[in-house]
């Protein structure tokens, strides 16, 4: 290796060591850490993994050529540990560590510690992460190097009646932050001065959660702004370059959802300033590498400095569809003290593309996160404009102790309608069994004609909240009669898998075609739409076709099961109008996929082998599973509706869980630090005695 020294006016602003990378150490997993396996394969250098006990069997693991255990699960106690990962490092005769996004990847001291072992840190020098990293220090270099930032408090004082006295001085609403913050994490809006304490107190848990500092800083909340971002990358030669905007408005518990690039209604002058902005922002810190420099920007297209993310983000393929880069190889190739493969006036902006992140979540629910298996996963097919960046492949888990985003889907277009349109039709095939996801709001977002038009702020959601969140539909007759049709030919399909089998494989008795002597077969069929159930006359034709009456309705339905690229498609054709919806049948559940949407349609499960009900009768319950951090009431506190009860901490986010009636507190199931399971009672209220008094005598 070899050491590069950059000085300017006499001061050595930048020392490191680099040389030739022949393998790289992924600190990371899942999705991120895939995808620079994928480039480090074709730049032939060896990958390195490392795993916690979750992700024992996981696609990063597989995928790597060499993969290292580092501990238990919980990521403080394994991707969080520099020790492990360092020592992985070393003994695995890593040349570099890319650290990816999250974990790591904005550490100071991890940066510093590969440093010192004289391994590559593929990542900006320590000092700009450390300068960039705290949010008050950023503000001040990024005024003195012209870049325009919004007012705030970024002291030292960080009493709660000082930041609350700041908090009044700048004027509410305010956004409170963790200055070493980052992902929407540590992060409240304290709409009045009423609140601002709470929010304070939540901000601060969820930063010592996520980074261990809890220091806060104030500004005032710009209302319904665009979030709009510049990546940035420069090398050890002093470039640095801009690789065009991406728009990151919509979003929900701020963390984006959807992004875009070039950023829509754009000008190429306010792009222009944009990115030279950004480029000042990063030579500023003397910044190496990939960067985020992001913005916010007001109706009257004026932008204010947010934030710097010293690492890759998690957007970033839409910047390279628009550019035709891999920023993975450049992160690889400038880590290694080359030049920047490109200088600003060789990139050159084509087309417009959209990143949709898939996430285990309930968009019904306030977005709750989910976990579980992932029993049925199929997806569109990769191809030069679409791109699927995951690290789960059907039959893996969602864990409870990590982000539950699932996958990212990226396309490419002439412009940005086209793109948006390619968007659609590719959420469409992407179809998921096993938990909830946000797929469908996903599709009723990128439908919104709002959003076609390109009139995009970090207040979409709630401004266009019942467009985007409708009744469910009923499923039509048409829709019932397909899934009713893929029950009898799985049924078809079983009954005929046991007589080939049996001593008479050709008896009659073995058949389940409906075949009767002089008379045609008729059953009744009873299948359940959300919370409703609806009865199904099914009659056998004799020519294998089926007549189904449905209430005063009777439909002429024919069809088989098509296999095809190993999904099951159901070929079939109702009154005469043909389909071929995507079949997948779990648990007495038939799921039906096409382009026009999807429907579930359920088979009942009679009441001797339902489930109990979740939750005890009078319980608050866990909504998910998770950590109890905070435990906020004890046996015989006295509590209103929507009182907080107990905050917990899944999926990396802070929950609070509220009373869900009044009365008094009668048991606590759980202490602080303490596991709670999906829908297990965490306290139990009864009504006090004068109000269940004067209930029971309003009734008589």
């Amino acid at each position: 290796m070899a050491a590069v020294i950059l000085i300017h006016r006499g001061v050595t602003v930048l020392s490191r060591w680099v040389g030739r990378i022949e393998k790289v150490l992924i600190a990371n997993r899942g999705e991120i850490a895939c995808r620079v396996m994928r480039t480090a394969k074709k730049m032939g250098v060896r990958s390195v993994a490392v795993y916690s006990d979750a992700d024992r069997d996981s696609m990063h693991v597989a995928m790597a050529d060499e993969a290292y255990h580092i501990g238990p699960a919980p990521s403080q106690q394994s991707y969080l540990s520099m020790e492990k990962v360092l020592e992985v490092a070393k003994m695995s005769g890593s040349h570099a560590v890319h650290p990816g996004y999250g974990f790591l990847s904005e550490s100071t001291e991890f940066a510093e510690a590969c440093k010192q072992e004289g391994i590559i840190f593929i990542g900006p020098p320590s000092s700009a992460i450390r300068d960039m990293g705290i949010k008050s220090t950023s503000k001040h270099i990024m005024s003195a190097a012209g870049v325009p930032i919004i007012g705030g408090y970024h002291g030292e004082d960080q009493s709660d009646e000082r930041l609350q006295a700041e908090a009044a001085r700048i004027g509410y609403p305010v956004m409170i932050k963790a200055v070493r913050g980052g992902g929407g994490k540590g992060m409240r809006i304290a709409l009045t001065d009423s609140d601002f304490l709470e929010q304070l107190e939540s901000a601060r848990r969820e930063a010592r959660k996520s980074f261990n500092d809890d220091v806060m800083l104030v500004e005032k909340f710009v209302e319904d702004p665009r979030h709009v971002e510049v990546q940035v990358f420069g090398d050890m030669h002093g470039n640095a370059v801009y690789l065009f905007e991406r728009d990151c408005s919509v979003q929900r518990r701020h963390q984006k959802i959807i992004e875009e690039a070039p950023g829509p209604d754009i000008s190429p002058a306010v792009r222009r300033k944009l990115g030279e902005a950004a480029v000042r922002a990063a030579k500023a810190v003397n910044y190496v590498g990939a960067g985020t420099v992001e913005f916010i920007m007001d109706a009257q297209h004026n932008f204010y400095f947010m934030e710097m993310n010293t690492r890759l983000q998690v957007e970033h393929p839409v910047s390279e569809m628009i550019t035709g880069t891999d920023l993975v190889e450049w992160q690889l190739r400038v880590a290694a003290g080359e030049r920047l493969p490109l200088l600003q006036d060789d990139i050159v902006l084509r087309g417009h593309s959209f990143e949709a992140r898939i996430y285990a979540e309930d968009p019904n629910n306030d977005f709750l996160p989910g976990a579980g298996p992932l029993l049925h996963l199929s997806t569109p097919s990769p191809d030069q404009h679409t791109r699927i960046e995951t690290g789960v492949r059907e039959g893996d888990e969602v864990s409870a102790h990590y982000d539950p985003m699932i996958a990212k889907l990226v396309v490419w277009g002439e412009d940005r309608s086209a793109a948006l349109k390619k968007l659609r039709y590719c959420l469409r095939q992407y179809n998921i069994v096993g938990l909830n996801t946000n797929i469908d709001f996903l599709l009723s977002l990128s439908g919104h004609p709002e959003f076609e038009a390109g009139n995009v702020t970090t207040s979409f959601i709630p401004q266009h909240y019942a467009d985007l969140f409708p009744a469910p539909m009923t499923p039509s007759g048409e829709t019932i009669c397909q899934a009713a049709l893929g029950l009898l030919l799985q049924e078809q399909e079983h009954t005929q898998g046991f007589t080939q089998t049996s001593a008479e494989p050709f008896s009659p008795f073995g058949s389940s075609n409906g075949w009767r002597n002089n008379i045609k077969f008729n059953r009744n069929v009873t299948l359940r739409l959300g919370d409703k159930t609806v009865d199904v006359v099914i009659i056998y034709n004799k020519d294998g076709s089926y007549s189904m009456q449905i209430g005063e309705e009777v439909y002429h339905v024919t069809g088989e099961v098509e296999m095809d690229g190993g999904a099951s498609f159901l070929h079939c054709c109702v009154n005469g109008v043909k389909s071929r919806p995507k079949l997948v049948i779990l648990d007495n559940t038939v799921h039906l996929f096409s382009m026009e949407g999807s429907s579930q349609v359920s088979v009942p499960v009679p009441k001797y082998l339902a489930g109990v009900s979740s939750g005890a009768h009078g319980a608050a319950v866990a909504p998910m599973t998770g950590t109890i951090e905070k435990v906020m009431v004890k046996v015989g506190d006295k509590v209103a509706v929507g009182d907080p009860l107990m905050v917990m901490n899944a999926m990396k986010m802070e929950h609070t869980i509220r009373a869900p009636k009044s009365g008094v507190i009668k048991r606590v199931f759980f202490s602080e630090g303490s596991q709670a399971n999906r829908h297990a009672p965490l306290v139990e209220l009864e009504e006090e005695e004068e109000e269940a008094a004067q209930r029971e005598g309003s009734s008589q």
